[in-house]
Order: C-alpha cells, then structure tokens, then sequence
C-alpha cells in the first residue's frame, strides 16, 4: 500500500526494523521479529505488543520502504506491504519506473519533491474508486488495511470507523483496537505473544449499554449469546456507543424487521454507510422526532443564535435548526420554548440589525421571528431565501395557518380540496365535520357550570393564541404544556392534536391524497378489511356516533384506507380504538392524518404483526420502575406482570381502560409530549395504587386493584352528556375506591416524573430494542427446536447448533447484499418454521460444511438433487425441519433410510442432468448454476401442479382470503400421513441407475475398504442387469435380447489401488454401451437393496457412525470463511 510520505529518523528505528534491501533512493526493511523463527525472541514480543498497542501501521504492515537521497540524514515512508509478495511488488515498481528518471536531476530537493508528488498521484488514483469517504483518509487506509488483515473477513464488508480501548478479559485489560463495521463488531490485540481477536455479529448481541463499577469508571458492556464483554478507556465514549448503537439498531432492523426497513432508502445500502453519514443520521432522527416533522426531513444546518420572544421581552438561547422544509428552535436555557416555522409558510426573509448578526423571518400568518447573534447570517439569509423560492411551488401554496385556526371557527368550510384529477362532490364519500359536532353540539345560550369552565378554557387558549401565535408556527412554551396538561377544550381539540403531532404538515404536504386513497381502497377485499369489518362494532360501541352508519362508514373509511397505505402493516387490532377518538373531534381527512403521524413517527412498530414497538416501550417502563419505584419491583417476583398489564396502556393511550372523558386528556398530553406522557402517567397510576399492590398475593389481585382504580378515575370538567360519560354511570356504591380527577393525576404524573428526558427515552428503546428482537427470537428458536425435535434423532444441544448454522446462513446471504433474496423470503409473520429459509446455493454451503458424504466428487449434484428432493413447494426455498430431516438421514438413519435417500435423489423430481453445462469444472457447479438447476422443477412441473398449489396453499383461495377449512383438512392429512412405502417408489431408469452407481463410486474413494466396495458395486450391478434380463425373457419369450456378456465380464477385473477411477469409468462405460439398444430397462428399489444387503462391505459402510459434533465445530469455525470464498 503506498503511504503519504512522511519523515522517519533511521536511527530511532534501526533497532525495530532490519534493513532487506537498498540501493540509491529506496531501502526495503522488515519488521523485527516478522518471519523469523520464535518470532525474534524477546525484541520480537516487545516490539509485536508496541505495535498492537499503539496506532503503528507496521502491526499489519511487517516491511515497509523508505526514500532517501545521498548525504542525507532524513528518510521518508512511502509504502507498506503485509506480505513479501506486496512490498516486491511497490520495490520492482519503483525500479522500472523511477529509479531511471531520477537521475536526470541535479539536486536533492528535486529528487524528493518528485518522488513525493509521484506517490501522492498513485494514492490519488486509487482512491478514485475507493468507498473510503472519512475526514483523515490516510490514517483510515491505514485502519482499515489492520481490520482487513487480522480478521479475514470479505471485501464487501464495509469498515465504518475504528477506536483504541481496553477489552477486559476478566480483571485484565487488554489494550487493543475496537473495529466497527456494518456486520461486525471485532476487537484485536496482541500483548507480549497473547493474541486476543473478537468477532461479534450485530444481529448476534441483546444487550448493549454503558455501565460503570468501582473497577470501570465507564465501560460499555456488549451481551452476546449468554456471554459479557467489557469495552473501556475510550477517547470519546459517548460517541463510541451512539454509533455502535446505531449499528446494532441498523442491523437488527434489516435482519428481523424487515417491515420497518423496506421503505429506508438510507440504509438500503450497506456498502454507503460511514460514521460521518451515521452521525448525520442520527441527529436528523432526532430533529424529525423532536419537533414531530415527517421522517424524510434531514437536518441540514444548526446555528446557536437567540430568539426574541416578544410576549416575555427577553431574548432566549437555544439553537436553530433548518432541513429541506423547516426552520425550527429549541431554546436551552430551559424556557421550555420552541418554534417550527415550515418554509411554505415563509413570505420574507431579511437581515436585520447587522452589528448584532440578526435575522427576521415573515410568515404569512403576520408573525415575525427575530433571530439574533447567528453566526454567517448573511450567508444565511442567501440560502433560505433560495430554499423559500424553491418551496413555494404550486403544492405547497396552502396556507396551513389559515386552514388549522378556521378549523374551529366553520368546520363545514374548509377541507383540503380533491386532486385536480377527476375533481367531483366527494361530500357523500369523505365526511367534512367531526364527529362530535354532530353528535353533541355546544348550546350556547344554555350553560350549565360545566360548560362556563368549558369557555373559560377556550378563553385562556385564545389569549395564547393572541399572545404566541395561532397555527403551526406558533410559540410552544411551558405556559402551553401547562394548558395541555388541564385539558384542551372540545372545540380546539382536533385542531390542536394536528398542530402538536405534527399531522398538519403531512395534510398539507399531501393534499387530496386521502380522497384518492378512500376511491382506491373502497371495494377491496383483504385479510385486513375483514378484520377491519369485525372489529367496526367494537369501537366506543356506547358512543352514539358508533351506533350509527355515519360514524361507522367513516370509521371504516378511514381504517381501511391505511390498511392500503401502509399494507405492511395493514390493520392491527387496537386501531379501531384509537381511530374512533381521533374522529369524534377531527375531521375525517384530519383523523387519517393523525393516525398515520401515531403509527409511523409517534409509536414507530406498535402497529405491526409482532408489536415490537409496543413491546420495547414495556421494557423501557420496567426500567423506569425499578429507578423510580424500586420497593414495587422488590416486591414483585416477576415483572412480567408489568407487561401484561400495561400492554393495553400502550397500544391505546388508555382509552381502553379509562372513560372516554377521562382518557381525552391522556391523548391531549400525548399529542404534546409525546411517549413519555404515557409512561410518565403510567408510573403514577402504580405510585398512587403503591400501598394495596404490596399488599397483593398474586397477580389476579393486583388487576383487579388496578382495574378499580381506573373505574374510580372521573372528569369532573368534562362536558359531555352524561349520556356518554362512561364514568358517571358507574354508581358511586359499586366501589369502596375513592375518585380521582385525571386532571390532577395527570398534574401530578407530571411534577413527580417530568424530569425524565425525552433523550434518556429514546436511548432506552434502543437499548431494549436489541432485548426485546433477540427474546422473540429465542422463542422462535424454541418452537421450532420443540417441533423438530419430535422427527429427529439429534440431541437437544446438537440440534441447537444446527439451528444457529441455519440462521446464520441464512444472514451471512443479506450481509454484503445490497437485494439479498433471503432478506426477502424473512416474514417473521409466518409460521415458526417458515421465517428462515435458505434457497440452493446456501444450501449447497451447509452441506459441504456438515454433510458426512461432503467429501464426494460430485457433492455439489448431491447437494443440488438433495434440495429438490426437501422442496416439495417448488418455491426454490426449503425451511429448518426439511434441513434436519435430511440431515438425520445421512448420520443416524439405518441403512435401509440411507439407500432409499440415495435412491430417491435419482430420481424424479430430484434428478437432473447437470454435468453437460460444466464439463470444464468436473463435479463443481457455480453459484449460477445452482440457482438455475434448483429452479427447474418450477417450471417443469408447474403447470401440472398448479392446482394441487392452490389447494396445498389456503391463503391463496380467493382474493387473499384465508380458507380455515382448508387448514384443517391440510393439517389433518399431516397426521394421517403414513410412512412412505418402499414398494411406492417409482423405478429407476437406465440413465439414473448409471448415475446412482457413478455416486456410489464418489462415495467409497479414500475409504479403507475402497477396493472391496468397488467389487461390491461390480457383482451389485452385474446381479441386476441379469435379474432385469431374466424379468424380460420371462414375460415376453419370443423377443430376443441382446445379451450383457461385456457387463458380466467386467465386474470379474477387481479394481486395484491407483486404478479405481480407470475401471469404473470403464464399468460405467460397458454398461451404458450394452443399455443404449433398449431404452425400456428399469429397476426397482427392492432389487437394489436386496442385491446390496448381500453385499457386507456395504451395510458396514452405510452403517458406520458419524459424528456430528465435529462437524458442527468445524462448520462454526468454517462458515464465515465458507462465505469469503463464495
């Protein structure tokens, strides 16, 4: 590798490297120590631990050559090479190419100047074509040459960034480097001889944190397959665990879930991702999050800068921040105050009061926000004048101010228009009011106490609106929260759940798109409408806006159109719910938009087949417990409890547990706040119910605490008839428990935990991601053990490790795959069984690593007959039980199970011809071919099995529909199934008969008893022909036979030593010269075996035991390399 040049002082390094070769200009040196026997003694040791711990090149680079000129005392670095072979390379090109030219120059300086700028152009070149993209591109070379030398692994695997640290093996540090890359976590050093070298798949590790103990100040701890590994004595420890954070997240997302993954662009690529790109990535996130913008908004620019609040007078601190389509501020003084100003509401853009760097930016909603100490604000004012020209295109011409604050005012007269396209009335299709207007509309001259407060709530708000603005940019400060956590009024209540989620920008983003999507969607029919369907009647069913059509039809619409946005995630129970609030107080469009901003940003995975969202935020709970309420987690025996009782909490905001009246104001607050609302109010419904849950023995008594408690909870402001309230019918001597105003407990959930920070949050659902990902695995993986096992013969731990190489395959395909098919075929939403599949060419891997016939000449056709044997749907894919089965038979079924596999690999459908398209190669086929050979049976046998498909398939009866009747008469004919007859088989004719007895003789080369099963196969095959001939002569008498005299005659030669391939080639070839007269010669699996069980030499063969424990230990060290070589 050739290296920016850099001085070196000869004389501080003679005693580390020994000089090789010289001459004029260059000398070639060899690290001490490198290539000698007993690695050099003690000069070697020392000098290999220097290298590994410090940042020296030379730990991976033992030769090096340096550039010198007559008369001087400099030398300078040019090159490094990891093998003699690489630095003779550099050497005899540096002879050919420059030694010549320099002598044409009179001085010394000339001479180094050439020779450096040489260099310098021959790094330039190839990096031209490297993905190398990092802020010291030399010292990354360098890094990543040491990462691609100790740990072997292939070229695409993309290094992202490298640490020096302590790896703690027990109480021992060993000082080394810390590789981060998109599949690995890897660690390597070497001290005084011991060499210490960690790989760690990141789909592979459930735990990641940073602790500290009395021995570790700060550490991050890595949790991996049941063991502990300990990484300290970082630069930068924050940064180190936010990218492997990240890397593990990104990992595990693309591996195990894939829904979320499919639709990020970003990450798609493996081979793009670097620690700059990384760390933008993650403060984007984020930003997005923070300030509840769409997810496709990247922070481009963050300015510190002060804000001039106008209502306060005083400027805060805080920092700006601008993405493609917003301009937002946060302060950091703890105001609590922020902005979100999007560019299609921008009129102007100006500088103002230049000796104090300012910045004013008009909106059309009459606001002005002054901006001011910005650094480069000229420059700034230039870009986002740009950015405000280039965003005020024809679809971004809505002005959201003026649509959010008339919301309220005429609900009748503003809807977001229809798409141009096909303009028509939409009035009877998309309803344009909420759903309570309709259903409980406000008499204004009657007013009762609790209507009064009711407008003295409208009138605080409206003065908030006076003083901080009204519409999407405006001021949000601890005065709002702190109106948000009383209750927003019914009135501003949908208009506000659109500002505060963020919704209203999507609406604006997309106008006429819900219309489109309710005329595209209405009519389908999938598993998620019939769901829908059900589910409709269950929704608020006392509420009268769903005891009628018009609350049912829109809730349907409204369902069924996500269902068709989103089909990954389609419908999932709990929505109904949740939807249902959302359209008695915002309009129909506007609660679509609601409902996408809570599944897709608010609660990211909640609403997916496995609720992993849901789940995560479980254990972030549970770890907020035992911080903030440790006498409960002592008590409790298992936090479980926890889980099961809260799920419902999550998944609907409460509303399922609380009244409707009550659990509005749990959705207003989680609107503004955001996750941590609801954990927040979670942890004080236990603290307020702390005395009678410690006093609880089991869990049945602590539901039914809780459950009382929640019936007491009431909202004594409420305006709603008490028609509707489902707390005020609960008489007040159907429980002992006294009420609770939600108004109050949530007051109080906020005072006593409102220190937990948004970002503390977010970290602890990364963290648990990892925890809560790998435990549903490990429940996949036993489920499918538990299956297998009862069909299998391999042990518990045996069959364990099988699983794990399975998998592991399965991934090593989707590692360095940008459109990995595997990554495809993984529907965690399938069967057990089903989630992991490998096709042919993964196949074929596993087979040479653990098959104990891997050592055939022709492995790669057994492999290849193998797998289309197991796929018996044609679909190219064979799952973990087919794997094990076939695997028993070859180690641990009789001979009788070993021949009739043999057998039934030669034969349809298995059977192919193979060699014709390789004959160069011998028995080893490509990738290619494989896939291609594998695939064949597809279309052979399609047509003829396509209807037996559809019935072997329920869910593809009629229009995705799922047949439960067919289920069951498919699960019933799995039980009823008898074990195959060997008298079932079909025969075996000429052409495979040849190909069986050509693997019998791959099979037998190099076994002690080779000579002797040689004459087996001989007299075997002699004995059948003469069988078969003699079949043939007795059922039809008068026709004559050409008799086999060569075939007989054969078989008499016993092969020796050193002429066993001759003979059987000259076996094979008698016998197919006397079978191609009569094309109608077949033979049936009872002769085989008949005629080899005479046979002792083969029984012994077939019946030798195999173990299968070296081979695994062998494949788990093999694998990962098996994969470099393909």
């Amino acid at each position: 590798m050739w290296l920016k040049p850099e001085e070196v002082l000869l004389k501080n390094a003679l005693k580390l490297w020994v000089q090789e070769r010289s001459n004029q200009y260059f000398v070639l040196q060899r690290r001490r120590g490198y290539g000698e026997e007993g690695g050099g003694g003690l000069a070697g040791l020392l000098v290999g631990t220097l290298d590994a711990v410090l940042d020296s090149t030379s730990k991976v680079a033992p030769f090096r050559i340096l550039h010198q000129t007559p008369d001087s005392q400099v030398y300078w670095s040019i090159a490094c090479g990891s093998s003699r072979e690489e630095i003779t390379e550099h050497w005899d090109w540096l002879e050919h190419n420059v030694m010549k030219t320099l002598s044409v120059f009179d001085s010394n300086e000339d001479i180094t100047s050439f020779v450096q700028g040489k260099i310098r152009g021959l790094i330039a070149e190839e990096g031209k074509g490297s993905f190398v993209k990092e802020e010291d591109p030399e010292k990354f070379r360098e890094g990543l040459m040491k990462f691609e030398k100790c740990f072997g692994l292939p070229e695409q695997e993309k290094l992202v960034t490298y640490y020096s640290c302590s790896y703690w093996k027990g109480r021992v540090p060993c000082q080394g480097w810390l590789y981060l890359s998109t599949n690995f976590l890897s660690f390597y050093s070497f001290l005084l001889g011991a060499e210490i070298k960690l790989i760690i798949s990141w789909d592979e590790i459930s735990k990641l944190e940073k602790t500290s103990n009395v021995i570790l100040t700060e550490n991050i701890h890595v949790g991996s397959r049941g063991e502990d590994h300990y990484f300290s004595m970082f630069l930068h420890i924050s940064e180190t665990f936010l990218l492997m954070e990240q890397l593990a997240n990104y990992a595990v997302r693309r591996l195990f879930d894939k829904e979320t993954f499919e639709n990020d662009l970003v990450l798609h690529d493996p081979l793009q991702i670097t620690k700059r790109g990384l760390e933008s990535r993650a403060h984007s996130e984020q930003f997005s999050a923070f300030f509840r913008l769409p997810k496709e908004e990247t922070l481009k620019e963050v300015h510190e800068c002060f804000l001039w609040v106008p209502f306060s007078h005083y400027n805060t601190h805080g920092k700006m921040c601008i993405s493609e389509n917003y301009i937002c501020f946060a302060s950091q003084d703890g105001s609590l105050c922020s902005v979100i100003i999007p560019l299609r509401e921008v009129t102007g853009v100006d500088k103002t009061d230049p000796a104090n760097r300012g910045v004013s930016i008009s909106t059309k909603g009459k606001t002005a926000f002054r901006f001011t100490e910005v650094r480069d604000f000229e420059q700034l004012v230039a870009k986002l004048r740009m950015k405000c020209n280039a965003t005020s295109s024809p679809q971004h011409t809505i002005n959201t101010e003026a649509a959010v604050s008339s919301a309220s005012d005429s609900p009748k007269d503003f809807d977001v228009g229809p798409s141009k396209m096909g303009q028509r009335d939409n009035s009877k299709t998309v309803s344009t009011e909420a759903l309570m207007t309709v259903y409980h509309p406000q008499d204004a001259e009657n007013l009762d106490s609790k209507m009064l407060k009711e407008k003295m709530k409208e009138q605080s708000w409206n003065i908030l609106f006076v003083e901080r603005g009204h519409g999407v940019s405006m001021f949000r400060t601890k005065k709002t929260r702190d109106l948000v956590v009383r209750g927003i009024p019914e009135a501003l209540r949908g208009e506000l759940w659109l500002l505060f989620s963020g919704a209203v920008n999507d609406m604006a983003s997309n106008p006429g798109y819900y219309t489109e999507l309710v005329e595209k969607s209405l009519g389908t029919c999938t598993l998620a409408t019939d769901e829908i369907e059900r589910d409709l009647r269950r929704s608020l069913p006392e509420h009268p806006a769903f005891q009628s059509d018009t609350g049912i039809s829109a809730l349907r619409r409204v369902l069924t159109a996500y269902a068709y946005r989103n089909p990954q995630i389609g419908y999932c129970q709990a929505m109904n719910i949740l939807t249902s609030v959302l359209l008695l107080y915002a309009k129909e469009e506007e609660a679509f938009w609601l409902l996408v901003a809570v599944c897709e940003r608010m609660l990211p995975d909640y609403f997916n087949r496995r609720i992993i969202g849901a789940l995560v935020d479980q254990a972030v709970f549970e770890e907020l417990i035992r911080v903030h309420l440790p006498q409960l987690t002592d008590h409790m025996t298992d936090m479980t409890f926890f889980s099961s009782v809260s799920l419902s909490w999550f998944l609907t905001l409460f509303i399922s547990v609380l009244p409707i009246e009550s659990a509005v104001n749990v959705v207003d607050c989680f609107f503004y706040d955001g996750i941590k609302a609801i954990l927040q109010l979670g942890l004080a419904v236990l603290e307020y119910n702390m005395e009678k849950l410690l006093t609880c023995k089991d869990d049945a008594e602590a539901v039914t605490v809780l459950n009382r408690f929640f019936d007491s909870v009431t909202n004594k402001d409420s305006p709603l008839p008490p028609a509707v309230q489902q707390g005020s019918n609960l008489s007040d001597t159907k429980s002992d428990h006294p009420k609770v105003d939600i108004t109050d407990l949530i007051r109080e959930s906020n005072e006593r935990y409102g220190d937990i920070r948004y970002e503390d949050v977010e970290s602890m659902r990364c963290s648990n991601r990892l925890y809560v990902i790998q435990t549903l695995e490990a429940t996949t993986k036993q489920n499918v053990l538990r299956v297998v096992s009862q069909d299998v013969k391999f042990s518990p731990s045996d069959l364990e490790e099988l699983y794990e190489l399975f998998k592991k395959e399965h991934f090593l395909s989707c590692y360095w795959n940008v459109n990995s098919p595997a990554l495809q075929h993984h529907d965690a939403s399938l069967p057990y069984l089903d989630q992991y599949r490998i096709d042919c060419q993964q196949f074929r891997v596993l087979c040479d690593l653990l098959s104990p016939w891997s050592h055939c000449a022709n492995r790669d056709s057994l492999a290849l007959w193998t797998f289309r044997l197991m796929d018996e749907s044609s679909d190219c894919l064979i799952n973990f039980k087919q794997f094990a089965c076939v695997l028993d038979t070859m180690y641990n079924g009789s001979f009788t199970d070993k021949l009739k596999l043999l057998f039934k690999l030669h034969i349809p459908p298995a059977f192919t011809e193979v060699e014709s398209l390789s004959p160069s190669k011998g028995g080893d086929l490509s990738k290619e071919e494989m896939i291609h050979f594998s695939q064949l049976s597809v279309s052979a046998v399609g047509d003829s099995l396509e209807s037996d498909s559809l019935k072997s398939s329920p869910e593809k009866v009629g229009k995705g529909r799922i047949d439960i009747q067919a289920y069951l008469k498919q699960w019933q004919d799995e039980l009823l199934k008898k074990e195959e007859n060997i008298k079932d088989l079909p025969r075996m004719n000429q052409s495979q008969f040849i190909q069986f007895s050509k693997t019998l003789y791959n099979l037998f080369h190099g076994d002690p008893e080779e000579e002797l099963l040689y004459r087996a196969i001989a007299v075997v095959t002699s004995l059948l022909l003469k069988m078969e001939e003699v079949g043939r002569r007795l059922q039809s008498p008068t026709s004559p036979v050409k008799s086999p005299v060569v075939v007989m005659e054969v078989p008499a030669e016993i092969p020796r030593k050193g002429q066993e391939e001759s003979s059987s080639e000259q076996t094979e070839g008698s016998r197919t010269q006397s079978l191609r007269g009569n094309h109608e010669w077949s033979f049936a699996f009872e002769q085989i075996l008949a005629s080899l069980l005479n046979e002792p030499a083969f029984v012994r063969f077939f019946e030798k035991p195999h173990d299968i424990k070296v081979k695994i230990e062998s494949a788990k060290n093999l694998q990962l390399k098996a994969r470099t070589r393909v």
